[in-house]
């Protein structure tokens, strides 16, 4: 695949990316969920990189990052946000349009209202939120807590991969070799030699310290780009009471707010599949510049 695997430092921290589509000017961030890693977003980062430099981070504490050395203050969308500015800065990022799947949709909103990082304010184009929302449903919250929380090891690959077409079934529609990779590209070995999913346990503590951290309302009021919510239909933690209340205020008040019901998925869509991938191109290129 053509892509390079890259670490830069950001807030004091090694965070690892992958980038794709390096000759282009035009960039596009592709942020990963809570427990997964920036590989997620192969399909898509490949999809767009014919026209787009994509980078697609390791959040601090998945995948090749870094652990934080102070859980209680690092693992918050607070010190997420700052990751990512210094993340502009440091790759020469004028401006992005933002893909982010659950967490990494919370962080591109903390990001692009410019309330925690005003330097980012005005330099993100475009949001795409890949079932994330201002409010998250609590039992869902719950059940994400309980197997990110205790993360369980297997003495093989294929126990694991068996785990994770489990407990990743509402990703929808994935290919046998599209499991496989996602498998091998969030799997570390324990000490003992067996196998376990790639981040840190204590990320969790964000919900426990933090329990208010993704109560984003305020932050979704200041944005003032275009917004596309891809809900999965059959998702349990964004309700379509919330979606509804994301169309009559902040962006959605000015119309600037579309939600997309994705047919056959719950939390959340894999972003593998084309009629995925033509929506979130589509939704970009409607807000990318015209090139003279």
């Amino acid at each position: 695949m053509p892509y390079s695997s890259r670490y830069v430092t950001c807030a004091g921290r090694e965070i690892h990316y992958t980038e794709w589509g390096a000759q282009h000017s035009s960039t596009v961030i592709a942020w990963h969920g809570l427990a997964r890693t920036g590989r997620d977003m192969d399909e898509l980062a490949e999809h767009l990189s014919g026209r787009f430099r994509v980078i697609c981070p390791d959040t601090l504490g998945r995948g090749f990052s870094q652990w934080s050395p102070d859980p209680h203050n690092e693992y918050t969308l607070a010190f997420y946000a700052k990751l990512a500015a210094d993340m502009f800065e440091r790759l020469g990022i004028a401006d992005a349009h933002w893909v982010g799947t659950s967490m990494g949709g919370a962080i591109g909103t903390v990001c692009a209202a410019g309330l925690l990082q005003p330097q980012l304010k005005g330099r993100i184009r475009s949001l795409v939120l890949n079932d994330n929302a201002p409010r998250l449903a609590e039992p869902a919250l719950e059940r994400i807590r309980a197997y990110a929380g205790n993360p369980p090891a297997f003495d093989t690959i294929a126990q694991l991969e068996a785990f994770y077409r489990q407990v990743y079934k509402p990703f929808g529609w994935l290919s046998d070799a599209q499991w496989l990779r996602l498998t091998e590209t969030s799997t570390r070995r324990l000490p003992d030699g067996r196998v376990t999913p790639h981040y840190d346990p204590a990320m969790v503590r964000q919900f426990i310290d933090h329990p208010n951290d993704y109560e984003l309302w305020k932050h979704y009021d200041a944005i003032t780009i275009p917004v596309l919510c891809l809900h999965g239909a059959e998702s349990d933690l964004v309700l379509r009471e919330t979606t509804d209340e994301m169309m009559r205020r902040g962006p959605g008040l000015k119309g600037l707010t579309r939600i997309v019901d994705i047919a056959g998925c719950g939390h959340a869509p894999a972003l593998n599949v084309p009629d995925q991938l033509d929506l979130v191109t589509a939704f970009i290129d409607q807000h990318e510049p015209a090139v003279a």
